[in-house]
């Protein structure tokens, strides 16, 4: 099996009248074509306003939804199979599991849509080989809520501020690159 970094679920809900106009995709389109993620799957779902049942839209055609789809309990072939649980870090279990997505899809609103985005992060393939060779496992990760980082505001945007001026001065682009002369 070819080495992944790491894959992450991203779901995002979206009320009834939201308005689509292309610059979701448009961003993932970038971010992809940098190398930066790798789409893995994508999948739109909305729940049924008179039923309540959770329900596969099709993206454009798209040739896509299968692997998020069996995770949230949908079965779009027959005799088709969920896929079987890996655990290659050791036994060591981190991240969503397979009853937390279904509940993310259950949680929506009648009316409400959601997003669900399989995306590889190419850019720390080798990161993750690092930590994996160097005995780390992950113990914790996510994105702060918007209370932590008010809690931490000034101090985020002071050390982005000399982050900017460092890299204006000396023409890097990032942490771990050598000063350019």
């Amino acid at each position: 099996m070819a080495e992944i970094g790491p894959v992450q679920l991203i779901a995002i809900s979206f009320p009834p009248d939201a308005n689509f106009e292309g610059r979701i995709m448009a961003e993932l389109a970038k971010l992809e074509g940098s190398g930066t993620i790798r789409i893995l799957d994508l999948l739109f779902v909305s729940k049924d306003a008179e039923s309540g049942d959770l329900l596969a839209l099709d993206y454009q055609g798209e040739d896509l939804g299968a692997i998020v789809g069996a995770l949230l309990g949908f079965e779009f072939d027959e005799g088709a199979q969920p896929p079987v649980p890996a655990t290659g870090d050791g036994g060591h279990s981190f991240g969503l599991s397979r009853e937390e997505i279904e509940a993310t899809g259950a949680s929506l609103e009648p009316g409400q849509s959601a997003g669900f985005l399989l995306v590889e992060h190419v850019w720390a393939r080798d990161l993750k080989r690092a930590i994996r060779d160097a005995g780390g496992v992950p113990v914790a990760e996510g994105f702060l809520t918007p209370e932590v980082v008010a809690a931490v505001g000034a101090e985020l945007a002071a050390m982005a501020e000399a982050l900017d001026e460092v890299q204006a001065e000396t023409g890097s682009t990032g942490a771990g690159e050598e000063v350019k002369e």
